[in-house]
């Protein structure tokens, strides 16, 4: 609704999420409804519809100069403004995390959840999401973008895979903002032509974390989207349209991949 559109900022106190259900925006929301529930820790949000692109507008851009959600304000700190996932994850442990329940003390195992979180940040985001493009939002079908950069994502969640074989979580055996960084990403696996099935190991630890309360309530915020394994799972057995549409993106992904001789492997 119009009269719901944001146009400046709302509250005047404690943290403001800017946001938008994608797999970066769920990271600000995740980590700001697990403090939530830990320490208490309030929030505000509003909703940023990149579809209307309010996120390239010129209240938007003084918080958030790359015109990208999520972005937080920390009104308890001047109106301290943070953007992008990485930074917001670090930024909030480090401030509202005292027992570290989220986060690290040690030194060596906060340089372990930087290194996960970096590859993240540079990995299997862009490549996840170049692979949305090219097999969903392109006007026309490139079969060696197709190819390439799902293939790419498969190589990504192949080393989670392996790495999770023998813990449950990513550093120290502990849940935390290096699972968060990830979570959004292979939560929309299955949308962007990866079959999460395949890593068995990857696929239990997205249930761990997906069973969480805080998780539940960070994807629902601005509201529940449809993209998720689970979901898209369900619209392919409720609708008869949508599944037929999904089998022919799923055949054209496979033929791009034998065009181009592509064979799995990671790393």
């Amino acid at each position: 609704m119009a009269d719901n559109r944001p146009n400046g900022l709302k509250a005047n106190k404690g943290i403001e999420l800017l946001t938008w259900g994608t797999p970066n925006g769920w990271k600000a929301s995740i980590i700001l409804e697990e403090l939530k529930e830990a320490y208490g820790k309030e929030y505000t949000w509003q909703g940023i519809n990149i579809g209307q692109n309010i996120q390239k507008e010129p209240w938007f851009i003084k918080l958030g100069p790359n015109g990208r959600i999520p972005v937080i304000v920390d009104h308890d700190k001047g109106g301290f403004a943070v953007q992008e996932g990485l930074a917001i994850l670090s930024y909030l442990t480090r401030h509202y995390d005292p027992d570290h329940k989220f986060s690290f003390s040690d030194p060596l195992d906060v340089s372990r959840a930087e290194q996960w979180m970096a590859w993240q940040h540079g990995g299997l985001g862009p490549m996840q999401g170049q692979a949305n493009h090219f097999n969903r939002a392109a006007k026309e079908r490139i079969a060696y973008g197709m190819q390439r950069y799902t293939g790419e994502t498969e190589r990504l969640v192949g080393i989670l895979d392996s790495h999770l074989k023998e813990t449950d979580y990513l550093v120290g055996n502990k849940y935390s903002i290096a699972d968060i960084a990830s979570f959004g990403w292979v939560n929309m696996l299955r949308f962007s032509g990866v079959d999460l099935d395949a890593f068995p190991n990857l696929k239990a630890w997205w249930e761990r974390i997906l069973a969480r309360p805080a998780v539940q309530k960070g994807l629902s915020i601005p509201s529940k989207g449809g993209f998720g394994n689970d979901a898209y799972l369900q619209r392919l057995k409720d609708d008869k349209e949508f599944a037929e549409k999904e089998h022919g993106l799923m055949e054209a992904i496979a033929e791009a991949k034998k065009k181009y001789g592509y064979k799995y492997a990671s790393p």
